[in-house]
C-alpha cells in the first residue's frame, strides 16, 4: 500500500532562484551539504545526499515545475514527486509539493524528511543569503 503527501512551503526567494536551487547540482550541494547529481534533461537520473535519494527526471517547466520519479525498491507503483513554484509576496515563492505513492512503511520518514532535509534547509539557505 502507498499514500500521497501534499504540502505548501514558503521560500524567501523568487521562483527563478528556487528553481535554480532545486535543479543546479552545485547549488543543491550548497544547501544539502552533500554531493548531488542533477540535470534538467528529461529522462536523466538524479541523486541527492550522496545517493540516499535517487530517481529519474521526468519533466521540467523552467522556473515553474519539476517532476521526478523517486525510486523505491520493489514497489509496484512509481512514486512521483511534483514541485510547482508560484510567485509569492515580497519576492517569495509558494512551493506546492505533491509526492504520490509513498510506500506505507516509508511515509512518516518522507513526510518529516520533506520538512527537515529539503525545504527547511532551502529556506535557511535563502534566509542567510
Amino acid at each position: 500500500m502507498s499514500k500521497d503527501f501534499k504540502k505548501y512551503y514558503i521560500i524567501p526567494a523568487t521562483p527563478e532562484e528556487v528553481y535554480l536551487a532545486l535543479t543546479n547540482p552545485l547549488t543543491i550541494e550548497l544547501w544539502t551539504g552533500e554531493e548531488a547529481v542533477m540535470s534538467t534533461e528529461p529522462g536523466s537520473e538524479f541523486s541527492f545526499w550522496g545517493g540516499s535519494i535517487e530517481g529519474k527526471n521526468l519533466e521540467f517547466e523552467e522556473n515553474k515545475k519539476i517532476v521526478q520519479q523517486w525510486y523505491f525498491d520493489g514497489e509496484p507503483e512509481e512514486s512521483v514527486v511534483t514541485i510547482k513554484l508560484h510567485p509569492g509576496k515580497n519576492n517569495s515563492t509558494s512551493v506546492e509539493l505533491r509526492h504520490s505513492h509513498i510506500p506505507d512503511a516509508a511515509y512518516d520518514d518522507f513526510a518529516s524528511g520533506w520538512d527537515d532535509y529539503y525545504f527547511q534547509p532551502l529556506e535557511e539557505f535563502f534566509s542567510e543569503g
